[in-house]
């Protein structure tokens, strides 16, 4: 297959070659920091050694072939890498961004059954950025993911009108404040205006509200007290290496036996006894 451009050329040498690698962000219960699970990032380990981060490559591959490509190439890295864990650990839940374009084009979904990481629906969470919302075929297929006990999150939301009405007919469960807001929550501005609007948010619905880029403990502080359930961020870990970030859970881990911390999580123990295993 040959691309438009060098970029994607290189993007899907890349992938050939093995040089892309996956990185576990840490998301925690801003109540008692216990982990909850982790956001799935994706790394590419250039040939002179410099690591490309997704705003580096993926906003290039958008609405390309190669979009799928890297989606079904994660979900295969996750069945391989984090699929015992999810067994393991049906309390905790794994979220991983996917391009609009290919919702309702059914590659996804096959590749999550072949994988076999289709096996822990209930433990998964789709993200889908604000900005990229998909057409009908792909609100179709929204719908049938969520009905089938998939969860979806609206990311990189900025709070500059945030439409309920979109998030309701697109079966969003959760929210994820973009890091930019996060930032503007300082020791000499602590209460943003958008704090509010949040408020109003949390306080319409039943939704879950994950804050990106949490570095300070004042910007916790605040976000615990406005009410947002959930984050990620460098004050609780950097994204870690699977190996890494197992030891992490093992330490930081909400236990199966403690699963009221997560209010959307059903009862997962069924899940983690379905017969099929991962494809290595």
């Amino acid at each position: 297959m040959t691309l438009p451009s060098t970029e994607l050329n290189a993007i899907r040498d890349g992938l050939n070659r093995g040089e892309f690698f996956v990185e576990y962000l840490p998301i925690v219960s801003l109540g008692d920091q216990s982990c909850l699970g982790a956001e799935a990032l994706i790394r590419w380990r250039r040939p002179n050694g410099v690591v490309a981060l997704p705003e580096d490559f993926i906003p290039l591959a958008e609405n390309t072939p190669l979009s799928g490509l890297i989606t079904y190439w994660l979900i295969d890295t996750l069945a391989i890498e984090a699929g015992g864990w999810l067994r393991a650990h049906p309390e905790a839940h794994l979220s991983l961004n996917v391009p609009p374009e290919i919702l309702g084009r059914g590659g996804l979904e096959y590749a999550a059954v072949k994988s076999g990481l289709g096996a822990f629906r209930a433990q998964l969470i789709l993200e889908v950025t604000e900005r990229g919302i998909p057409d009908q075929l792909g609100l179709m297929a929204l719908h049938s993911m969520s009905s089938g006990g998939i969860r979806l999150a609206l990311d990189d939301v900025m709070m500059s009108g945030t439409n309920l009405a979109l998030i309701a007919r697109c079966h969003f469960q959760i929210v994820k404040l973009d890091r930019l807001l996060t930032a503007q929550i300082t020791p000499a501005c602590p209460h943003p205006d958008w704090l509010r609007s949040l408020a109003g948010l949390l306080m319409a619905s039943d939704l879950i509200v994950v804050a990106e880029g949490i570095e300070t403990e004042t910007q916790l502080q605040a976000l615990r007290a406005a009410g947002v359930q959930w984050g990620q961020g460098y004050h609780f870990s950097p994204p870690l290496a699977i190996r890494e970030f197992l030891a992490w859970y093992a330490r930081k881990g909400k236990r199966t036996t403690d699963q009221q911390t997560d209010p959307l999580a059903p009862s997962l123990r069924a899940e983690a006894s379905a017969p099929e295993e991962p494809s290595q």
